[in-house]
């Protein structure tokens, strides 16, 4: 280890003389929203719900907009005002952008729950459920945009993925029909569709499920977005350790051209509370994915790497909730992260996060520690990284709690006092030391900031981004350890 410290060393040594430039000072940069939306939460204020109750969504670019779809989930509901005021409430939230900050609010895509999925429920489920329209998935197919959308009962596998299609992304929507249902006694649970689709021969893969057996996969027919066999329910892909207890859901599944390898993106834990997302892939888009470690997700262990999970910098509250996530690419071909996150101590408040998402040398994705907000790019060089930074290693473990279908049980919505990642303030000094509440080495090169802490070297990308939490605009950086963590840093002096 001393060997490979003392390379760097000297590799730094030889790039001394530029760090005698000035370093990068953060440029105060007022935020584009505010993150507690208290005071716009009535039903009336639903128009200024642009990134707002925002959960589970799915993002697509068309034209030169993007379009957001999401659960129907509010932050104090109220259905007598909704009555009251005669206010045009439907299902499942939809949201545009034309730069992923502003986002106007474009109202719901259904005005009632599909008839035939809120039968199946209720009926399967003994009356109960089928009360909202939960994780839509949108994609394009020859000219027409499908919907994909999930009923269900809370703390039950009696649920329904349907389809509906339509030849705008704002509607009106006709009902195509079932994509897979479940009940009582089924290994999986139908919710929560994310689509792939075979770039080589066309085959189409949706990947669905929750807590209830794990996740799933079953092949489509493209020509008409359902099953290719009628009433498959397709196989295995993904598990947790201890099961019963655990939950995993909310699959989302891309594919990289540049990598040629097939993404699964997965959430563990309560929605509430320690919600995260991990990450496997696979060179086939119906599996197997293994993780980080070269494990098959198939087993029941938990996988790794972890790409978000509850985190504070300093002068902010802090987030949890970080997860059901989805993946979508701008018309560059960047890559983007989209998840809800609930902003603390009470964790009820749903923001949309939007992240940049990067890629490891090694082929990992990794994103950005702060929300997307069209920064202006910077060239870089090691100059300009001295000085003080916050640090935060995104890791977590299973919650020590009672959970029922792998959710919190009521009042249990706070974190825990070891459930929250917390940032460290490092400093960044001329001789390539780090100092502060940690302490090791550095060395830049070539984009890449290379970071020595307890003999152990985690590469991190640098770029530029947002300070939420000061209203600055700083330098960013994110990467992998070698333990499957994330490692995220923001420059703050």
């Amino acid at each position: 280890m001393k060997t490979l410290l003392n390379t760097l060393f000297m590799g730094c040594c030889a790039l001394f003389v530029s760090c005698s430039q000035q370093p990068f000072e953060p440029v105060q940069h007022k935020n584009p929203w505010v993150d507690d939306y208290k005071a716009i939460s009535g039903m009336k204020d639903y128009k200024q719900w642009g990134t707002y109750n925002v959960h589970d969504p799915s993002c697509l670019l068309i034209g030169d907009t993007y379009y957001m779809y999401s659960t129907d989930a509010i932050f104090r509901e109220d259905s007598a005002a909704i009555k009251n005021d005669s206010l045009p409430f439907g299902y499942i939230q939809m949201r545009k952008s034309k730069d992923l900050v502003h986002w106007e609010f474009a109202g719901w895509a259904f005005k009632e729950i599909p008839q035939e999925a809120k039968a199946w429920v209720l009926q399967q489920s003994g009356g109960v459920g089928a009360t909202n329209i939960w994780a839509p998935y949108i994609q394009e197919y020859k000219g027409k945009y499908r919907l994909y959308y999930s009923v269900s009962a809370f703390a039950k596998q009696t649920s329904y993925i349907g389809l509906a299609e339509s030849h705008s992304p704002e509607g009106p929507w006709e009902l195509k029909g079932c994509v897979v249902k479940t009940k009582t006694g089924d290994v999986m649970n139908a919710i929560d569709p994310s689509i792939v689709t075979n770039p080589d021969n066309g085959e189409q893969w949706m990947h669905y499920g929750s807590y209830f057996g794990g996740l799933h996969c079953v092949q489509l027919n493209p020509e008409t977005g359902l099953a290719l066999k009628e009433g498959d329910q397709g196989h295995l892909t993904a598990r947790r350790f201890n099961g019963k207890k655990n939950n995993i859901e909310a699959p989302e599944i891309i594919y990289n051209q540049d990598l040629k390898k097939y993404f699964l993106f997965v959430s563990y834990d309560p929605l509430m509370t320690t919600y995260n997302v991990r990450v496997g892939r696979s060179d086939k888009p119906e599996g197997p994915f293994v993780d980080f470690f070269g494990n098959d997700m198939r087993e029941e262990a938990d996988n790794y790497p972890i790409l978000t999970y509850p985190y504070q910098f300093k002068g902010h509250q802090g987030w949890a909730g970080t997860a059901h996530c989805c993946v979508f690419k701008d018309a560059k071909g960047s890559f983007y992260m989209a998840h809800q996150a609930r902003l603390q101590p009470d964790n009820h408040m749903m923001d949309l996060h939007v992240r940049d998402m990067y890629w490891t040398a090694d082929g990992w994705p990794v994103v950005s520690p702060e929300r997307y907000a069209d920064t202006p790019r910077k060239d870089m060089s090691e100059g300009y990284l001295l000085g003080d930074w916050e640090l935060i290693e995104i890791h977590g473990d299973e919650p020590e709690r009672n959970l029922e279908a792998g959710q919190i049980l009521w009042g249990e919505n706070k974190l825990k006092d070891k459930e929250v990642n917390m940032s460290k303030v490092v400093t960044l000094n001329k001789d390539f030391t780090l100092t502060g509440e940690l302490t090791g080495n550095w060395a830049y090169q070539d984009n890449t900031l290379m970071i020595t802490i307890a003999d152990t070297v985690t590469n991190v990308h640098l770029f530029m981004g947002q300070d939420w939490e000061n209203q600055t605009q700083t330098i960013l950086f994110s990467g992998l350890t070698p333990k499957g963590y994330s490692l995220w840093g923001k420059k703050v002096k």
